[in-house]
């Protein structure tokens, strides 16, 4: 047999110091935050909000616009929902229908589409069609005894939108144009600063919108009143008009339409134009078919600026406030544009508000660009009138 040596722990001493050890790790561990979740669930754990009732849309138009924004946005809605299609085209409106899981008796064409009214799903109506059919199928679908949602520009002409506007009350139902910048937190805040005065006195401001457009395109005919400036440089008026929050006064303006380009034989190849405000801000803004893509604005002020990249952009916004000796970027959360205008539709449908983007909101702006057609064909200053 033989005996433990003073440097051989014997196995009673080995498992005392192992039962130490332990005890020193659990009480150690006691003081770690634990690896595995727990049994309860965190406090700040973010669940899904219920929705008790939300708004079906028909989505009435299948263009370029409807395929690649508005009908994907859909899925980050919380109240808007497709439940019926309007389209010329009946084999592709069966595949998108498909796609949306809208069933084929909610499939209508230009014939059939006053037979919404008789949808009990269908609560509301997206117009996106061609400039030139805005009116026709907005008092159409109040006829139908739905609300609207239609695009801008809200008509070709300022006694169109007049017309939009006494239909909708007529039926009481609610009209909304659908500028999606007054509905994300970009443009949002470029208005608040402004009229917060967070850069002083507004003085002027620059906006410009340019984009290389090839035909075919319905932007290119005067059939579908189509044109720079109710197209894109409705962007620059209404971004002046929401950023001084108030109606320009007067207007300058000139046209450029080349003669040798065949794209160009029909509307403007590019606007530009000037604007004068009660306060005394005067506006340059700038619309072009044959630029490259620039979407921007800058506002001056007694005590500071602002500038906003792809302001007029469906996502990218950048936005930059400079004040005496300093700039900064602000750091904004992004949302899907055209997801926040339906919901925001949704939600005037359903609480019986009104929206912020009226059909007065587009009527201002065709009353503007009235004057400004004016101003270009005349080459003087045209008195905007209200």
């Amino acid at each position: 047999m033989t005996h433990p040596t003073s440097s051989e722990p014997s196995r009673r001493t080995f498992i005392a110091a192992a039962g130490a050890l332990s005890t020193g790790l659990i009480a150690a561990a006691a003081d770690q935050p634990p690896l595995a979740p727990p049994d309860k669930q965190p406090p700040n754990l973010k669940l899904p909000e219920v929705v008790e009732k939300t708004v079906g849309f028909a989505v009435v138009g299948l263009g370029q616009l409807s395929l690649e924004e508005v009908l994907p946005a859909f899925a980050q809605c919380k109240l808007a929902r497709p439940v019926a299609l309007v389209s010329g085209h009946p084999d592709k409106a069966k595949r998108i229908a498909a796609a949306y899981g809208i069933g084929p008796k909610n499939l209508y064409d230009y014939e059939t589409y006053d037979r919404l009214k008789d949808n009990p799903a269908v609560d509301a109506i997206y117009v996106v069609l061609p400039n030139h059919m805005h009116a026709e199928y907005t008092i159409r679908g109040f006829a139908a005894g739905k609300h609207v949602l239609c695009e801008k520009p809200m008509a070709p002409t300022s006694d169109e939108c007049r017309k939009m506007i006494a239909a909708g009350r007529a039926a009481k139902k609610k009209l909304m144009v659908a500028y999606r910048l007054h509905y994300e937190p970009f443009n949002r805040t470029a208005m608040k600063l402004c009229a917060d005065k967070a850069l002083g006195a507004l003085r002027t401001i620059a906006a410009t919108n340019c984009q290389v457009t090839k035909a075919p395109n319905i932007r290119l005919s005067r059939a579908t009143a189509g044109g720079p400036l109710g197209d894109i440089g409705i962007y620059c008026l209404n971004a002046c008009r929401y950023l001084t929050r108030e109606e320009p006064t007067e207007v300058t303006a000139f046209a450029h339409q080349p003669a040798n380009e065949p794209r160009f034989r029909e509307v403007p190849q590019g606007v530009s134009f000037t604007l004068r405000f009660p306060s005394g801000v005067l506006a340059n803004c700038d619309c072009n078919f044959d630029a490259a893509e620039s979407r921007y604005f800058r506002v001056n002020g007694s005590e500071g600026f602002l500038e906003m990249d792809r302001a007029f952009a469906y996502r990218g916004q950048r936005l930059v406030v400079g004040r005496p000796g300093r700039q900064e970027e602000l750091a904004l959360d992004p949302v899907n544009h055209f997801a926040a205008e339906m919901d925001h539709f949704a939600s005037c449908v359903l609480h019986g508000t009104d929206p912020q983007t009226p059909g007065e909101e587009g009527q201002a702006d065709m009353v503007a660009i009235e004057a400004i057609q004016e101003a270009a064909a005349n080459g003087r200053a045209v008195k905007v009138k209200r």
